[in-house]
């Protein structure tokens, strides 16, 4: 299982949680250059560095001098002295201000320079062809889940335009509508051809119909199961709109044109998913059944299926084949279902949260009756009565007032035992109130609202496969459709392999990684994707001097202090100068008075930090038992109220300490409060590829979008910056609310009455400060982009990102390479050879795959990498295709550079297995996507808490449904948002 998929958002210690920040050195008198236990170290002599004339540009104050660069290796100690957070380079001042003026000088110049004019583009971006083909690593062979596809060269597509009246909203029904045309006249008005239907407005013919433009009377039997089922009049038009010329799709997967033919691809994945969706329950690209359904709980159940797509890849056309899984709806009765949902017995009065939950979970919910001459009549849920169902009453047909009770008692001999309960109003044109004991859900009805915890591990325990497994369950899928029989890809000419596509592989080497010189490893090169912290000290320890800590569990005060001084000793034998004595001695409180209790504690440690003008740098809880419902809550308060950094711990592991855990938890405080944990050798050493040439920003950028079933929260845009060129190891970051579902990031640039802002000029300005250079080169890691908004992201964003930069400086255009990073694909990488050379310990592909022929974009820049070793399950590579490049990135240099990037990764891989227990990783691990990226995704996600209750609830309308700006997000407080408080 993929490590980074398994967020725990209730637990930081983790080393999952998905959450937002900076990073910034914290480390009290360590910013000012003395480390804890022994003198100030000199600064190291300026080091002579000549920037790229084009990222240099003309003479302009705000980007115009150089100064040093921070030293690239830690400073040699005696024997004894740990090494803390590096202090902040000198900006660059004139020559008569003093540095600690001078930093602040450089700010206000750069916010206030006027906005010069950005390049703009009027047309879509091509994205670079691919540069060749990489050859570092050792070579071995893989399985790709990919099928080769066949096509008749002669055939010729012919795409036609549906209407039906009545509009039909269901895919479902238009689907049998046009089955039934077909069916009718296939061999008369249709000339013997067999259409694709896609279920919407597409018809796909493997030739040309005898008639342009045509209108069919079509009846449908209305077997929604009611016993008076009718038949229902439909006309369905029928008109010519277009051809799909194969040859232009073959030109394309050749290299001889750059456009791809999008329409012929739709209509060849129409034509092989028409016999799925007859057979199967479709959804998306997906096709579930509910054979052998795993109950997830509370009213839940686990529908398995598999995934298929056609795509254009180098070896010509393929078919992808995945395994794929999804919560439904169980068919039980809805008395049930709420039972479950709301882990009740009794049949009490709702409370109004009970109330809402239970109204927002059935909402659009399709049940049948199960009394009288009714019997299986389907409605769909509009709602709760507000009223108990034994104070319903209505006016009968002779205009006699009677209560629901007595109704179904008097006409269906139904006695109803949950009066106190809110009965479900269904029903279109006419309100009617069905009793909850009168309804069953209905079959196949998927659940779109989040998963709880216990039912997201029942869904992996049901779906976790071996890489073997999940291989051989492919090769059953692709055998029982049976492409070689299916009558619709006989009627288009199409021939689909049934073995999987053998893939030319790399290993690529693990960087060399530098820790503390006091430790009694000073460098460590990771094996099979691992190592551990055995005998090393950080790189950077961070400082913190001012803590405390505060227990909302039910752990008794002894054990949370014996707890508490556990990690502060983890924390100083891995690196870290830290206080053993809390500021205020640990308290315990009750969770219910969580907020009031933050807010004392700070003001009773700000009272006693005052007068050394010092504040509490770290707050570390014990969450309450029910941790979900708390967590967010904290997060909020200490980010955006009280500036506080905070490290959140399960009370399980307050009764068992586990050294590997506290070691875990200790990596991430050390860079929460400005450490650094490693760095890799080859930056220290200006090794990287491209990247240590020139002074070089990476940036990450992500944007998460509100669970499924919330229409009206806003979608959260996330993006992080390196800060520490060369060693790239600190991300600071920034967060901005935006419409419901819009993945364009609108704030990476924007002009207002207060000039130009924006994330990324924020964020350049940011990197000047820190490190004393401008950027000469940009590396741009975009995660969560679809193919389809590829040319729209690239336009819009990198826009922003050209005019960010020329806001600073008038003719400063650094070179921008821009990566879109894509998890949530469904391409599977297995061994070909089950050696102990080709498969890690959990019998998937070795860390440091990296393919990029085969399976990959017919002429762009693309590759798949996996760069973490898999732990359960079956291990997914990262897809990265580069949609800019200025850089002129070799294949080889910016797959090794990502590569070597995932070992930076804060602190060590947590990952919770799908069973009954948590296991925590003995070593550290690289992670399964580029940090930049990933970081991105935690901070947005963390910035998700900071939405009030009720936006978060999705009462709140958002821009997209009222048109109204979206309210933003809370600010950030000073001290946090210099840190990386989001791992």
């Amino acid at each position: 299982m993929d490590p980074r998929r398994r967020s725990d958002q209730t637990s930081e210690s983790s080393g999952r949680g998905r959450g937002r920040g900076r990073g910034r050195g914290r480390g009290g008198e360590r910013e000012r250059g003395e480390a804890p236990g022994g003198p100030a170290q000199p600064r190291p002599p300026p080091i002579s560095y000549a920037s790229s004339p084009r990222a240099a540009g003309p003479s302009n104050p705000p980007f115009q001098p150089q100064q040093p660069r921070p030293p690239t290796h830690a400073p040699s100690l005696t024997s004894g002295q740990m090494v803390s957070a590096p202090p902040r380079p000198p900006p660059p001042v004139a020559a008569s201000q003093p540095p600690s003026v001078a930093a602040e000088v450089l700010a206000v110049q750069m916010e206030k320079t006027t906005i010069s004019s950005a390049p703009s583009s009027s047309k879509a971006i091509l994205p670079p062809r691919r540069p060749g083909k990489g050859t570092i690593g050792r070579p071995y062979m893989v399985f790709a889940n990919h099928f080769k596809v066949d096509l008749r060269r002669d055939i010729v597509i012919y795409h036609y335009d549906v209407s039906i009246r009545p509009e039909i909203s269901s895919r479902g029904r238009s689907r049998k509508v046009v089955a039934e045309l077909v069916r009718l006249n296939r061999e008369t008005s249709l000339g013997g051809r067999l259409p694709a239907y896609d279920g919407r407005r597409s018809l796909y013919t493997a030739g040309k119909l005898p008639f342009s433009s045509k209108e069919f009377d079509v009846k449908v039997i209305d077997d929604e199961g009611t016993p008076s089922s009718r038949e229902k009049d439909y006309k369905v038009a029928v008109k010519f709109a277009s051809t799909a010329d194969i040859h232009h799709l073959m030109r394309f997967l050749s290299g001889q044109q750059l456009d791809i033919p999008q329409e012929a691809i739709q209509a060849l994945d129409v034509v092989l998913r028409s016999s799925p969706c007859e057979n199967f329950h479709p959804l998306g690209r997906s096709f579930f059944h509910g054979d052998g359904a795993t109950v997830l709980g509370e009213g839940t159940t686990c529908w398995r299926g598999h995934f298929q797509s056609i795509r254009p890849i180098h070896m010509g056309l393929s078919l992808n084949i995945d395994l794929t899984a999804t919560p439904y709806f169980e068919a039980i009765p809805v008395i049930q279902f709420v039972r479950q949902y709301l882990y009740v017995d009794s049949s009490r009065p709702f409370s109004s949260d009970q109330h809402r939950k239970v109204e927002k979970v059935l909402k659009k919910v399709k049940v049948e009756v199960t009394y009288g001459e009714n019997y299986h009549r389907r409605y769909v849920i509009k709602g709760l009565t507000r009223e108990r169902t034994k104070d319903l009453s209505f006016a009968d047909d002779q205009g006699h007032r009677t209560t629901v009770v007595q109704y179904f008692m008097e006409r269906y001999r139904m006695r109803i035992d949950f009066v106190e309960w809110p009965s479900l109003i269904v029903g279109n044109k006419n309100q009617i109130w069905l009793p909850m004991e009168t309804c069953k859900i209905v079959e196949g009805q998927r659940y779109t609202h989040k998963l709880t915890e216990k039912q997201v591990t029942a869904m992996l325990k049901a779906t976790c496969q071996r890489p073997t497994d999940r291989q051989n369950n492919i090769l059953k899928v692709v055998k029982s459709n049976n492409y070689g029989n299916d009558k619709y890809a006989k009627e288009f000419g199409i021939t689909v392999s049934n073995s999987l596509t053998s893939c030319p592989a790399r290993v690529l080497p693990a960087p060399c990684l530098k820790y503390h010189d006091l430790g009694d490893e000073k460098e460590c090169v990771p094996s099979v994707g691992q190592w551990n912290m055995i005998r090393k000290k950080m790189i950077n320890g961070g400082s913190v001097q001012h803590w405390a800590c505060v227990n909302f569990s039910r752990v008794d005060t002894a054990m949370a202090q014996r707890f508490s001084g556990e990690l502060i000793k983890m924390c100083i034998n891995i690196g870290m100068n830290f206080e053993v004595k809390p500021v205020i001695p640990l308290r315990s409180q009750n969770p219910a008075t969580m907020e009031r209790t933050l807010v004392q504690l700070h003001n009773e440690a700000q009272n006693i930090l005052r007068k050394n003008s010092a504040m509490l740098q770290l707050l570390i809880v014990i969450l309450p038992e029910n941790s979900s419902i708390f967590y967010g809550k904290l997060k909020r308060l200490c980010e955006t109220e009280l500036d506080i950094v905070s490290q959140c711990c399960k009370p399980k592991h307050a009764f068992r300490i586990s050294p590997q855990y506290l070691e875990n938890v200790a990596l991430k405080i050390n860079v929460k409060v400005g450490g650094r944990n490693t760095v890799l050798v080859d930056a220290l050493q200006r090794r990287l590829p491209i990247v240590t040439g020139d002074p070089t920003i990476i940036f990450g950028a992500d944007v998460t979008h509100p669970s499924p079933g919330e229409d009206s929260s806003p979608s959260i845009a996330a993006v992080v910056a390196s800060q520490d060129w060369p060693q790239i190891a600190k991300y600071r970051g920034l967060v901005s609310a935006q419409a419901h579902r819009r993945e364009i990031i609108d704030d990476l640039y924007n002009v207002t009455e207060k000039g130009a802002g924006g994330m990324i000029r924020e964020l350049l300005i940011s990197f000047r400060r820190e490190t004393g250079h401008k950027p000469g080169r940009i590396l741009f890691y975009r995660d969560g982009v679809s193919e389809g908004q590829f040319a729209e992201v690239l336009l819009d964003e990198m826009q922003a990102i050209r005019k960010a930069c020329a806001s600073l400086e008038e003719g400063y255009l650094p070179r921008v390479t821009f990566v879109v990073v894509q998890k949530r694909h469904h391409t599977r990488l297995f061994p070909a050879n089950k050696g102990r050379d080709s498969t890690d310990r959990s019998g998937n592909i070795l860390p440091g795959t990296v393919v990029d022929t085969v399976i990959c974009h017919p002429t762009e820049f693309d590759f798949y990498l996996c760069s973490h070793a898999g732990i359960q399950g079956t291990s997914r590579p990262t897809h990265y295709h580069v949609l800019y490049d200025d850089n002129g990135f070799s294949a080889d240099q910016l797959q090794l550079l990502t590569n070597n990037l995932c070992y930076t990764y804060v602190s060590s891989v947590v990952c919770q297995l799908p069973f009954d227990y948590v296991k925590y990783a003995r070593c550290t691990r690289s992670v399964s996507i580029v940090p930049p990226a990933y970081y991105a995704h935690l901070m947005a996600f963390r910035a998700r808490y900071y939405l009030d209750t009720d936006s978060s609830d999705g009462s709140t309308e958002s821009s997209a449904s009222t048109g109204r700006s979206v309210r933003p997000l809370p600010p950030l407080m000073e001290h946090v948002k210099r840190e990386m408080f989001y791992c």
